[in-house]
């Protein structure tokens, strides 16, 4: 071995060696806590003591013998039907929040702070502000609901409302951080193409539906993917605002998993669930990203 590949060698070794406490960080604190749960998943540990057997497959043939009976697929439905709404939320009310305050001056700078500023209040100290302004008493929506003439609204405690509830809280909290990430990639569009496009004859919402949105693309991919892990893990404001209910009707999947480990005290069950859980949204994420490779435009 030459002088040159001894030191290729040391070089690389020097890189590993720079990467390698990163990668013991990702071991302890993702996969490790992973394997723990399927390790759980085999045990009949209930939490209420420190001792647990192996039983096998007793709580996988629990779960797909029970799926319909254990609230399992109707938390999997609200959670769905919620992150639906949240991601709308926060991708069409993003991208039009960016076009509203898109001017790069004082005032438009000011309108954005403004709607940025939710995002960084935590979303438990959100809840608790909407808990107020939902109020079925003396919230303030209802008060605004009657200066207008309207019958007051149920928000936390009618089960057709309570998950819109949730819903609007999310999208208060998010809608900026569409915007911002919106407005950075509108930014960076060429402006040769909307003049193009301006001298062909194409009007502003031809230039949108035709330039702004493909190329905009992986943008919208981004928030996509993101926002659907995002939403599909709410916890804190269904904790905070209902409570999973009323009637369950809120109990989405996470809070359902909480409620099995520390209500139940099934921790094995609530391991089973997880996983379960967990591949739906690896499924999700991995279609998706094979359909963005041929529907993409990734040429801005």
């Amino acid at each position: 071995m030459n002088k040159r590949q001894i030191k290729i060698k040391r070089e690389r070794i020097a890189e590993f060696l720079c990467c390698l406490p990163a990668v013991l960080l990702i071991l302890v604190l993702t996969y490790y806590p992973l394997a723990e749960l399927v390790r759980i998943s085999f045990t009949d540990w209930n939490m209420l003591t420190l001792d647990y057997n192996y039983v096998g497959l007793k709580n996988w043939q629990w779960f797909f013998e029970n799926a319909a009976n254990n609230r399992f697929l109707d938390s999997m439905w609200i959670t769905i039907r919620y992150a639906v709404g949240a991601m709308a939320a926060t991708i069409a009310g993003g991208i039009l929040f960016a076009l509203l305050f898109g001017r790069m001056n004082r005032l438009f700078g000011a309108m954005r702070a403004a709607v940025v500023i939710p995002r960084y209040i935590a979303m438990s100290t959100s809840a608790m502000i909407f808990l107020f302004l939902m109020n079925g008493e003396y919230g303030v929506f209802n008060y605004l609901l009657s200066l207008l003439g309207l019958e007051r609204v149920n928000w936390l405690t009618d089960g057709n409302i309570a998950l819109l509830s949730v819903i609007i809280l999310t999208g208060w909290h998010s809608i900026g951080y569409g915007m911002m990430i919106y407005l950075s990639s509108m930014q960076g569009i060429s402006r040769e193409y909307y003049e193009s496009a301006a001298l062909d004859g194409a009007g502003k919402l031809q230039q949108f539906v035709y330039i702004t949105i493909p190329l905009v693309s992986p943008t919208t991919l981004f928030l996509f993917v993101t926002q659907f892990i995002s939403a599909m893990k709410v916890f804190q404001a269904v904790d905070v605002l209902t409570g999973g209910g009323p009637y369950f009707s809120t109990e989405v999947i996470v809070y359902h998993i909480y409620a099995l480990a520390f209500e139940d005290y099934r921790i094995d069950r609530a391991s089973v669930v997880s996983i379960m859980f967990f591949a739906f949204i690896l499924l999700i994420t991995v279609l998706t990203m094979k359909w963005s490779d041929k529907n993409v435009n990734y040429d801005a």
